[in-house]
């Protein structure tokens, strides 16, 4: 059959954007492509499980606003549907006086967010909530949370297919073929042919988006964040979520804790090229891909920009005496007997040849198909929101 919508990527954005379209128009036969044998196998899976707030974001910018929609639509989703989550709060600490500006500057981004409840709190103050912590001085955000990610992607996909639409997976996305009247979906199982298309292919969204757009100026990078964990025995240490002032002129949060909501305390994460584009480990190795990126002009000049702290992420990955340093930043007293190897999961980031990354949501389009370029975080707490965009968007554009 030729399906009026296809959708490439059974992520937490593919399967928002999937059931909110079928929500809308459920007269349309819409499907979605998933390479791996389940739904949401990578980013959706693998982040931090955080309820992002959207304290860090330029105000104005897709991250900002789509974060503080879809926040309140993720706790309302989460309400109607028993998906376990806790708005437990977290405080983000300067350790030094240099900081204090900074952690200012993100105060007041809060505040033009739309944030509510911010306030900026004294050492005393922030050990109240959290006893064990070392600052300066602190922001109390009582907004943010925890949720798992993976359970509301699956949630998003049992809703599109109770409304009738179609989820293939091992489906894996080889090359997309436009003729005058469809486009056909070459994939390692069976072909899918489709009136319009909606890539939301995350770690291979710029491959996906150079089939139908070859001379796009971006590719992604891979990033990934290692955690550890707090052993049970000392996960009295943290209360909630703790994080540091992170670096204004890198666009990761730092090494921070994270109380997860089906139990333990994780550590992380750094963020290290990885070798490969799943690269969750540095055993694993990919040759052409590395090359791809190593090669690209816009990472030699990201490269070239950051590799103090890219040396300083790298060393940080292979040594855990490091990493607990990084640790002992926000909570002294942490020790290397404290904590254990956790899990980790590769961040999409997309790059441009100038050497930027793109610090926003990006989307691109022809005609007859959206590509969802960027989407970093927030993308897993905004994914409704996100969702919805790309969902008028693509409405708008294929004039359904």
């Amino acid at each position: 059959m030729v399906y009026d919508i296809a959708i490439i990527g059974g992520g937490i954005v593919g399967l928002s954007t999937a059931f909110q379209l079928i929500e809308k128009r459920p007269d349309l036969n819409i499907c979605v492509l998933e390479k791996e044998n389940e739904i949401a196998q990578h980013q959706s899976r693998w982040n931090s499980g955080v309820m992002h707030s959207g304290i860090y974001y330029k105000p104005g910018s897709l991250r900002a606003r789509n974060c503080h929609e879809g926040h309140a639509r993720l706790v309302t989703f989460c309400e109607e549907y028993n998906i376990p989550y806790e708005l437990c709060g977290k405080i983000i600490v300067a350790t030094n006086d240099r900081e204090i500006e900074t952690l200012k500057g993100i105060y007041q981004k809060g505040i033009q967010n739309g944030l509510s409840g911010l306030k900026i709190i004294s050492p005393d103050e922030a050990r109240e909530i959290e006893p064990h912590v070392f600052c300066t001085q602190a922001i109390k955000v009582p907004s943010a949370g925890i949720v798992e990610y993976e359970a509301v992607a699956k949630k998003y996909a049992e809703i599109f297919q109770n409304k009738g639409g179609t989820i293939f997976t091992n489906h894996q996305v080889q090359d997309v073929i436009e003729n005058l009247k469809n486009i056909t979906l070459i994939t390692n199982n069976n072909d899918i042919t489709a009136r319009y298309v909606i890539s939301c292919a995350g770690l291979y969204a710029d491959k996906i988006t150079e089939k139908t757009m070859p001379d796009i100026p971006y590719k992604i990078i891979p990033f990934r964040g290692e955690y550890y964990e707090l052993k049970k025995e000392r996960e009295y240490l943290v209360n909630h979520l703790i994080y540091p002032v992170p670096d204004i002129n890198f666009p990761f949060l730092g090494v921070h804790y994270t109380r997860m909501i089906t139990g333990g305390i994780e550590a992380g994460p750094n963020a290290v090229l990885a070798y490969q584009r799943e690269g969750y480990r540095n055993s694993q190795v990919d040759g052409k891909e590395l090359w791809e990126i190593l090669s690209f002009s816009g990472f030699q000049k990201l490269a070239k920009k950051y590799w103090r702290t890219g040396w300083d992420e790298i060393r940080r990955s292979y040594s855990k005496r490091l990493f607990v340093e990084a640790m002992q930043k926000l909570i002294p007293e942490i020790t290397m007997e404290d904590v254990e190897g956790g899990r980790s999961g590769v961040r999409a980031m997309a790059c441009d040849k100038n050497g930027n990354l793109i610090d926003d949501f990006l989307i691109l389009n022809t005609a007859r198909v959206v590509n969802v370029i960027s989407a970093p975080s927030p993308a897993a707490t905004a994914s409704l929101a996100i969702g919805q965009e790309i969902m008028n968007r693509a409405i708008t554009l294929f004039g359904k």
